[in-house]
């Protein structure tokens, strides 16, 4: 049992993040057993980050080779695995990350709470991802990479066309790292539905908290098809099964069911939290509440729903029967309706706005014609018989990063910018940022634009080289000019991230001055314990509300007192290191050390199940210390 509440902590304990150890060590260690949400929301980001440079770089290693004509810098089998590697480090560890990152750090703000509903699987899922990424891409270092495409078709990641370990690694590292992305959906589905802060009813939450909602449902019903589609898949590379290989009397398509009945939710399971992000700064820099709410919230939840059922019209050419094809075509199209709604909302908050082009804003505008021509081009290809002549195409190279990059990153890179004085308490540089937006958004343009055309013209996807004078060479340029301006707008990201660290100015607890939802009360950065004390929300955009009245701080539902924090833990870290030695073991038949990874992961769940934890207390006079004495 957790000790009373009137048993303070003693004043050796542990408050504020602060511990007894010391030194870069012990610095180190503090991370490593961190259970607070808010650094386990840092740590996702940096994954995201990371691996967004490490995708990028191998994406400009591709362009380079497709600048010209009869290219031989990367080609062959390295095209392949840059391809396949590229596009899984971008859609599994860079938007997945980023994206978790924020729901981690933003939603126990946003509605209220103290923490998450379980902390330490909140921790485990984080060490999960990082160590799922990790051994997908030390394939590097053993010789071989997977080169069957990010989606994996069979039979070509099967042994007949892929013989080497690279397949594996990627198999086993994305259900390392999925195991991780289920646990975090769970605990913020838990989380939202029943932490929100006293007045915070559903049609009171701040739109991002919806999208993170229906995202991590999505990944509730999503992910479990990828699992097993993955089990199926490592259990027929490594011990020899039959489930995919048609030589052997497998069914190939059974994998492109499973694996996009995963695949097309996860397009919404990362741009519906866009959809939230781009609500939020429209809101806050139009100096408006958000037009039509409530079909706001509708749109959201149709958007999720209706994006769990349209997976065939990424199987259009496989045979399914016209039927089949018709039924999927219609249910595509339908998605447009609830996003059209969500687009002219968008436009119809800046209507009449007070609107202040700051860098989050112009990435907020940046998306809404982005995204718009992402729509246009998807109704495209939502046309079965239209699709049997884009598909395998450039254009819908085109369609699908206007959708991801365009969308997605254009959101989360408006949000770093948006709540970075939330996280450190610090200001980045808005001129950088402004240059910033300029060459990533006519980078992208440059670089996704042309492709629609070469892939009418007939340029094929996933080839590393094409024929002089056949249409192609202007539009290929074009886009390798494009991405080398997209890769300098992420280095002047991170020298912007950089500078707002170590020089930025000191950000107040709402620096923008309009801000409209809860986190903006707390101080920047935000303490340990989010709230001193837990607020009473009386109203959609509880912060502007208390703001207008004149009140200039939330409304208490409890009184002052300590405050119980959960205790820090290595056992997640340690855990998920058990898994990647299981993983790594399993992939070159060393079946010792497979059970010793599993056996870690054993012992460690025993000594977490016999070891309750009683976490600690904040007393007030700490907490008065970091509020000012009117907490």
């Amino acid at each position: 049992m957790a000790k009373k509440l009137e048993e303070v902590v003693t004043p050796s304990t542990p408050v504020l993040g602060t511990r007894s150890r010391k030194g870069v060590w012990g610095w180190i260690y503090e991370w490593l057993t961190t259970v607070d949400h808010k650094r386990i929301g840092l740590i996702y980001m940096t994954i995201g980050i990371v691996y967004l440079a490490i995708g990028g770089v191998q994406a400009l290693m591709m362009r380079a080779q497709l600048a010209a004509p009869n290219n031989e810098l990367f080609t062959g089998n390295l095209f392949n695995q840059l391809m396949t590697l590229h596009g899984t480090n971008m859609i599994f560890f860079a938007a997945m990350p980023l994206l978790f990152g924020l729901f981690n750090y933003i939603v126990p703000l946003q509605i209220g709470a103290r923490d998450v509903a379980f902390p330490f699987m909140n921790a485990l899922s984080v060490w999960l991802t990082f160590f799922g990424a990790l051994l997908v891409n030390i394939c590097w270092f053993f010789g071989d990479a997977p080169a069957a495409g990010w989606f994996a078709y069979v039979p070509l990641g099967l042994k007949t066309y892929s013989p080497g370990p690279g397949m594996d690694f990627f198999v086993l590292g994305l259900q390392i790292a999925g195991f991780g992305t289920l646990m975090g959906a769970i605990n913020f589905i838990v989380t939202i539905l029943n932490m929100r802060a006293p007045g915070m009813t559903l049609m009171r939450m701040p739109l991002f908290t919806w999208t993170a909602l229906i995202s991590s449902v999505l990944v509730l019903f999503g992910f479990p098809p990828l699992t097993i589609g993955l089990f199926l898949y490592s259990f027929e590379r490594i011990f020899g099964g039959i489930f995919f290989d048609p030589a052997l009397g497998g069914n190939p398509i059974i994998w492109q069911h499973l694996f996009w009945i995963f695949g097309h939710p996860e397009v919404y399971i990362v741009i519906l939290p866009a959809f939230g992000i781009i609500s939020e700064v429209m809101a806050t820099f139009s100096h408006k509440r958000i037009f039509g709410y409530p079909t706001m919230v509708v749109a959201i939840v149709l958007i999720g729903f209706i994006g769990m059922g349209v997976w065939i019209h990424h199987m259009f050419t496989v045979g399914l029967g016209s039927m089949i094809n018709s039924i999927f075509a219609v249910a595509t199209m339908l998605v447009g309706i609830p996003t059209g709604i969500k687009v002219f909302n968008w436009l119809f908050t800046m209507w009449g706005g007070k609107i202040r082009f700051t860098t989050p804003m112009l990435f907020a505008i940046g998306f809404i014609p982005t995204f718009v021509i992402a729509g246009v081009t998807g109704v495209m290809l939502a046309s079965a018989p239209a699709d049997y002549q884009y598909q395998d195409s450039y254009f819908v190279i085109a369609h699908f990063h206007y959708t991801l990059y365009g969308g997605v990153v254009f959101a989360v890179v408006a949000a770093l910018y948006y709540w970075f004085p939330k996280f450190f308490g610090r200001m980045m540089h808005e001129g950088l940022g402004k240059w910033n937006f300029w060459l990533m958004f006519i980078g992208f343009h440059l670089t996704f634009f042309p492709m629609h055309f070469s892939g009418i013209f007939g340029m094929p996807r996933r080839v590393y080289t094409y024929n002089e004078g056949v249409g192609l060479e202007l539009f290929n340029l074009l886009s390798t000019i494009g991405a080398y301006l997209m890769g300098l707008s992420v280095v002047l990201l991170v020298i912007n991230i950089i500078y707002g660290l170590t020089k930025g100015p000191s950000a107040s607890n709402d620096p923008w001055g309009t801000g409209r939802t809860l986190e903006w009360a707390i101080p920047s950065p935000v303490p340990e314990y989010n709230f001193a004390q837990t607020p009473y929300v009386r109203g959609l955009d509880a912060w502007w509300i208390e703001k207008t009245e004149g009140k200039g701080q939330l409304q208490p539902a409890e009184p002052l007192g300590p405050i119980h924090m959960p205790s820090p833990s290595i056992l997640p870290f340690i855990m998920a290191f058990g898994m990647f030695i299981a993983g790594l073991s399993l992939i070159f038949h060393q079946y010792y050390f497979t059970i010793l990874g599993l056996g870690i992961w054993g012992i460690c769940m025993i000594i977490r199940s016999m070891n309750h934890d009683e976490g600690y207390y904040i007393p007030v006079e700490k907490i008065r210390s970091v509020e000012g004495e009117g907490a």
